[in-house]
């Protein structure tokens, strides 16, 4: 969109031109077009923050077309030229969502000024959508990649639920991206404009998340100097993300759950309550139905937090997305270390697949950053994986590691010294205190050479 852009939509070419005349001399870049169809084309062809349009035009009625262009263009403004200004066309025009209307040939003078505010307005406008457009490309659902029916699933129940003020309660194995989907929930709410916060109730004693989540006032206890605002308050009027919610002390879990039932809560050595208006999303990787039946967590609080229940797929449950994943990381980092890459090769896809992925994504970002830094050339092979993931691993019907297969286990563990001693042969028989001739046995033996 260029600044101060704006079209003319009249069939009066006289007329059309001494307008564009006028407002180019007050520094616009002014389009003209002669129907509402050619007009709308150009709406199409380019952003364009201000439209003035006749009422009669050859194609279609000047009130009908300000309902279309608001239609497909609301960032747009329209002011309508009338041509006796009566009221009936006025009231019409601003009914269909035109800015203002000016009697035709006659207000030229009022133009100018018109114009003017109608371009503030629409340029504010066009901020604001670039603004929400950024956050939906940094923060949206369009950030979640993946085309698994496994991932592709969960996102459809989070944008419905995301519409809604209903709790949501996301389960999943660490490093699933749970608070990247609390983000998206947020961000395709109608509080997407408000706070988004974010605390993870594993990282604070029990005092110092309380005030953290809650505030307190000043005085309440040693080095409460002034009053505190609590997460709670920040997040007003938006969302909070409690993570690891599993770790709540009992407590703090009933002071939890009066928020959830009355969205108040008293702040550290406060007697007022405090009334918010917050919507709570909690996520942990702990089964917290076994909590709930040990008594480490409570039920009310567990049914109030688990109305809506999104448990996040693993990685190794979404092997089809693995690549995608990889090839966003690789991206990813190859801007942030300027390189510049091709792909990434069959075999390297391969090992990944291979992999059990205890810590999800998280690790295969881990595994892209260093893959990353260490390739010499453009495409990313699997020379650069750690020593662990040159082989496939023998893995559980759960996904974990073999725990009886004796070989499987030593094949793994001098894998991982030797990715210890960044390849040193020597120095990994060293650490594993045989010699080297064996370790170069072994090696053989295992494939590993």
């Amino acid at each position: 969109m260029q600044k101060d852009k704006l079209l003319i939509i009249d069939d009066e070419e006289r007329l059309r031109n001494l307008l564009a005349r006028i407002l180019q001399l007050e520094g616009y870049d002014v389009l003209v077009a002669s129907t509402g169809k050619e007009g709308l084309k150009k709406l199409q062809q380019d952003a364009i923050p201000v439209v003035i349009s006749d009422v009669k035009l050859p194609d279609v009625n000047g009130i009908e077309l300000t309902a279309q262009i608001k239609a497909s263009f609301p960032s747009t403004e329209i002011i309508v030229l009338t041509a006796f200004g009566t009221i009936n066309d006025g009231v019409k025009a601003i009914k269909s969502g035109a800015f203002d209307y000016i009697t035709k040939g006659d207000d030229n003078e009022k133009i100018i000024p018109l114009v003017s505010k109608a371009m503030d307005k629409a340029l504010l406008q066009f901020r604001v959508s670039e603004l929400e457009e950024k956050l939906n490309d940094k923060f949206g659902f369009d950030r979640l990649i993946g085309k698994s029916n496994a991932i592709t699933d969960v996102i459809k129940l989070a944008q419905k639920v995301a519409l809604t003020d209903t709790t949501v309660l996301l389960l999943g194995e660490t490093g699933t991206g749970k608070e990247i989907f609390a983000e998206a929930i947020h961000q395709a709410s109608h509080r997407h404009a408000k706070a988004f916060v974010a605390v993870n109730c594993s990282a604070f004693t029990k005092e110092l998340l309380e005030s953290e989540l809650f505030g307190h006032k000043a005085g309440s206890f040693t080095g409460a100097v002034k009053d505190k605002k609590g997460l709670f308050e920040e997040a007003n009027g938006g969302t909070i993300f409690l993570d690891e919610i599993g770790e709540l002390d009992h407590d703090l879990q009933a002071k939890l759950l009066r928020v959830l039932e009355s969205q108040q809560f008293l702040k550290i050595g406060d007697t007022k309550p405090t009334q918010v208006n917050v919507r709570i999303l909690a996520a942990t990787n702990r089964n917290l139905q076994d909590e709930v039946s040990k008594e480490g967590f409570r039920s009310d609080l567990y049914y109030r937090l688990s109305v809506f229940t999104i448990t996040l797929p693993a990685l190794r449950d979404r092997k089809k997305d693995i690549r995608l994943l990889a090839e966003y990381f690789m991206n990813y980092f190859g801007l942030k270390v300027k390189k510049q890459f091709a792909g990434l090769t069959d075999k390297f896809v391969e090992k990944l697949e291979a992999y059990s992925w205890p810590g999800n994504i998280r690790e295969l970002k881990n595994i892209i950053e260093r893959a990353v830094i260490l390739a010499d050339d453009n495409v990313l092979d699997e020379t650069l994986l750690p020593y662990e993931m040159q082989e496939p691993q023998p893995v559980k019907a759960n996904g974990s590691l073999s725990t009886f297969d004796l070989s499987s286990i030593e094949k793994i563990h001098i894998q991982r010294v030797l990715n210890h001693a960044h390849g040193n042969r020597a120095e990994a028989a060293r650490l594993l205190n045989i010699g080297v001739a064996t370790l170069y046995r072994k090696l053989k033996d295992y494939g590993l050479e």
